[in-house]
């Protein structure tokens, strides 16, 4: 297994406030792993320094041993929400877009995940749900051939049923070498595609464990998530 992600002694501070503080993290390639934490926990913020939108942060991030930006910013793929375009844009003008963009887009694929979502090509942005968009935001990121794909709740505004749909379907998107890392509310949703799960609390990585290690202490991984926050509630 090929070390594809390293965060070393990273810390992010913003209007003097610690996001995230001395955060040590090492990700293998070919996985699916849950960051799960609690609202504030840095989970949005540890996803932008590594993909390299947030900057000025203490410490490195490495991808295949490479810690710049460039680098980092061509080979990860991370959910953005559509900024930048206007709400009269068709979801094939997005398309055309991402193309210009990323090198690495794949128009066929999107095609097929497009379809998969049930979204038309004449679709404006501003007609758009908020799960609809949802579903043309996890297309277009895992439309490129990327190394690294980053979810950032990417299935809060999908109704269940095309949420479970979703996320039973990743797998048959993913190249076997690529990793995803999914930040998400919808634990139980998500536990039987894991590999991984990376808890984030009080600043820090608290936990990183593989999922069959969860289990194999007679815990879900909902109720092992849970446990490492029950000594705050009983406070």
């Amino acid at each position: 297994m090929n070390k594809l992600l390293e965060v070393k002694e990273l810390t992010y501070r913003k209007n003097l406030k610690t996001i995230l503080d001395n955060v040590n993290l090492d990700v293998d390639s070919g996985k699916i792993i849950a960051l799960l934490g609690e609202n504030g926990a840095g989970k949005t913020t540890l996803m932008r320094v590594i993909v390299g939108i947030a900057k000025h942060y203490q410490g490195e991030v490495l991808l295949n041993g490479d810690g710049s930006e460039v680098y980092r910013k061509a080979n990860i793929a991370m959910t953005d929400n559509l900024k930048g375009l206007s709400d009269s844009t068709k979801i094939g003008e997005v398309e055309e877009f991402y193309q210009k963009l990323f090198s690495d887009f794949d128009s066929s694929k999107f095609e097929q995940l497009r379809s998969f979502m049930k979204l038309n090509n004449e679709m404006k942005l501003g007609q758009l749900s908020r799960g609809m968009r949802e579903k043309l935001e996890i297309a277009v990121t895992l439309s490129r051939e990327a190394e690294l794909y980053l979810l950032d709740e990417p299935f809060s505004g999908i109704d269940p049923m095309a949420r479970k749909r979703i996320i039973n379907s990743i797998l048959l998107w993913k190249n076997p070498d690529s990793t995803i890392i999914i930040s998400d509310h919808f634990v139980n949703e998500i536990t039987t595609i894991l590999d991984e799960v990376i808890i984030v609390k009080d600043k820090k990585i608290a936990s990183h464990l593989s999922a069959d290690d969860i289990r194999a202490h007679g815990k879900s991984i909902e109720e092992y998530y849970e446990s490492l926050y029950a000594d705050e509630g009983a406070e």
